[in-house]
């Protein structure tokens, strides 16, 4: 019969390539033959209970021998050395060489770009590699990555293996837009996404497919062009698109010895002088601008800069400018405040 004959070669196929579903059927068999033959061996110390005889097997097949329960008979112990010694041997070892088989493929596939990490949560999502400027992104994503935040995930083209294995897990695909990439990457559920494509063409397909897959997540492009970067700020504020500096930063630096080092040092988390930011939580009572700027330089003695309020950044905001919460604060220290830390009540009191 057609059922049969394919139930019998899918047993065969079990069999040969020695599948989980074979192994399990191998070993019931094995513990079930064993146990009758102890059963008519007349071995009642051993078979007299399940939980003692599963002791006894899994202690003699793991070659364990705690010697507290063994055959008493001649015949128990023949049973012993032909069949649950050598078949209980045999099992152990083909599960214990199938599983660490299971994990090397699991580390290989990682390695090679195959994992998945659609349910991480809270992580941040680089596309694209560029050799040296990706490395160092990643670097520094790392350097401040805190004891419970999740590992950085690496989408890229064509790389054989990770890059990066100790600063980011890698996603391997074969465009940087590709949704299902990005679902193994877990950008439902990440918080943020750098792009960063081999053109900006390129960068500008990944950030679309980006923004329609990750709703809630901030990203961040970078565009070679600074008339791309603008065109994406205007037309997706979702997105912080950011062009290159250098000309700013030569003309600024000519006039004002000095510029480049202090933006330098403003983005970089090696320098105790670095930019951060701070989301305001809801406030029960308005803040001004000022009493807040002299409270947290007296109390946690960092400088405040600037406040984006409804889409607006300000960097010179003026001393009565109120805050309801919900803005984000930019200000300069040698560390990231903890938001659990702030009295946001006693902002206000500064004196």
């Amino acid at each position: 019969m057609p059922f049969i004959a394919s139930l019998l070669r899918r047993v065969y196929l079990s069999l040969s390539e020695l599948a989980w579903s074979a192994l399990l059927l191998i070993l019931v068999a094995h513990l079930v033959a064993s146990y009758l033959l102890f059963l008519l061996a007349g071995e009642d110390d051993l078979v007299g209970s399940p939980v003692d005889f599963l002791y006894y097997y899994m202690v003699t097949a793991t070659t364990v021998g705690y010697g507290d329960l063994s055959p008493k008979s001649g015949l128990g112990r023949i049973i012993t050395v032909l069949v649950v010694l050598p078949g209980g041997i045999a099992i152990f070892t083909a599960v214990l060489g199938k599983l660490l088989t299971a994990i090397g493929t699991i580390w290989r596939n990682r390695m090679r770009g195959l994992g998945d990490y659609s349910e991480r949560t809270g992580h941040i999502i680089v596309l694209g590699w560029q050799e040296g400027q990706t490395y160092q992104t990643l670097r520094l994503l790392h350097s401040e990555r805190h004891a419970n935040e999740p590992m950085t995930v690496l989408v890229a083209k064509d790389l054989p293996e990770n890059p990066a294995s100790n600063y980011a897990d890698y996603i391997r695909t074969e465009r940087l837009a590709d949704a299902d990439a990005l679902l193994r990457a877990g950008v439902a559920k990440a918080r943020a996404i750098i792009a960063r494509g081999a053109n900006d063409d390129e960068t500008l397909a990944a950030v679309l497919i980006a923004e329609d897959q990750a709703p809630n997540a901030h990203i961040v492009a970078y565009f070679a062009d600074d008339r791309t970067a603008q065109m994406v700020k205007q037309r997706r504020p979702r997105v912080e698109a950011v062009g290159s500096l250098a000309e700013e930063l030569l003309s600024r630096s000519a006039r004002d010895p000095g510029s480049s080092e202090i933006a330098a040092r403003l983005l970089s988390a090696a320098s105790t002088d670095t930019a951060f930011s701070l989301a305001v939580p809801p406030l029960e009572t308005p803040l001004s601008y000022g009493d807040v700027f002299l409270s947290l330089k007296r109390r946690h003695n960092v400088t405040l800069v600037g406040m984006l309020s409804h889409g607006v950044t300000d960097l010179n905001c003026r001393d009565e400018t109120l805050m309801q919460g919900g803005e984000t604060l930019y200000y300069i220290s040698g560390m990231r405040l903890d938001p659990a830390v702030i009295a946001w009540a006693r902002l206000g009191d500064v004196t």
